[in-house]
């Protein structure tokens, strides 16, 4: 049997429950794999949790970040041979877990993502964006040398639906304590450099997607702004960001055009907007925290 835990950082998670518990049960194991960490939700979160036998681990909404969280999730299983990571909004359909661990039979795979489809009910900017960072019937392996062809896409990677081989991770450093964002990239970059490859495996599948509004936008990509400020080495190792920004946008105008041609407009401005926040957020330290924490989507990270 595969040694593996599941983590699920949460906060009042229990709109969600009943669509999330029923998929983790349905993947087969056994709920006493699954660690939740919550963030001192006020509703039903916990309980419900601990009904379905999960290990539950309630720590104040301050101490909460992504990238310090994870790591101490991880500290508390040392024997464990990977770890599962999911949101508490990323729904896995049946075998997912499993055929998301098949391909760490391949010894080099250090991290391993799925695939994440937009909710049933998305419209087409968010759809599209799913679609684009996470195409059906691609899997494909990225080494250190795909840089050239992928720029710092080849770290590409998501929590919310993901899998980390333990001595991989571990030869890395772990995830980095204080990031407030971008955990998963900085670990999958260090790990490409340090040889290991980064694996994203359509065939294993969970429903998520957001529908950010306009001002959500803009926040999200101050954070990566800031994300790629105070992780310049990403960029210079594996290629800048713009690029592949081109590319979104071309795409998104396309796609839109054949299935969503009212939201053109919408999405051009968001577009807009997306690059002010970008470049709003790369020169951070130069701003005050104030509007620090008015441009994020993690105010309380810019309150401590």
């Amino acid at each position: 049997m595969v040694r593996y835990r599941v983590i699920v950082p949460t906060y009042q998670a229990e709109k969600h429950m009943s669509a999330l518990l029923p998929a983790l049960e349905a993947q087969g194991l056994d709920p006493e794999r699954v660690l939740v960490i919550d963030s001192s939700s006020k509703d039903g979160t916990v309980a419900r949790f601990r009904e379905f036998g999960a290990q539950v681990l309630v720590i104040p909404q301050s101490e909460f970040n992504h990238g310090g969280t994870r790591r101490m999730a991880v500290e508390r299983y040392p024997d464990a041979e990977f770890f599962v990571l999911l949101t508490q909004d990323a729904i896995p359909i049946p075998g997912a877990l499993d055929r998301l661990l098949a391909v760490f039979d391949r010894p080099e795979v250090g991290i391993a993502y799925g695939r994440q489809r937009p909710r049933p009910q998305a419209r087409g900017i968010e759809r599209h964006a799913r679609l684009f960072n996470y195409p059906a019937d691609a899997s494909q392996l990225r080494g250190f040398e795909d840089r050239a062809k992928y720029g710092v896409k080849t770290t590409f990677c998501s929590n919310s639906f993901s899998a980390y081989r333990t001595t991989a991770l571990a030869a890395v450093g772990n995830f980095p304590q204080e990031s407030f964002f971008g955990e998963d990239q900085i670990v999958a970059g260090r790990m490409l450099m340090a040889g290991w490859q980064v694996a994203y495996v359509s065939e294993a599948e969970a429903v998520h997607s957001h529908c950010y509004r306009v001002s959500d936008d803009f926040k999200r990509y101050f954070d990566i702004g800031v994300f790629h400020s105070r992780n310049r080495w990403l960029l210079e190792s594996f290629g800048k960001a713009e690029g592949e920004g081109l590319k979104f946008v071309k795409s998104e105008l396309k796609y839109l055009m054949q299935h969503e041609p009212t939201a053109i407009l919408s999405a051009c401005f968001r577009t807009l907007l997306k690059y002010a926040g970008y470049r709003l957020g790369m020169i951070e330290q130069h701003i005050p925290s104030k509007v620090k924490e008015f441009s994020s989507m993690a105010p309380y990270y810019w309150r401590l």
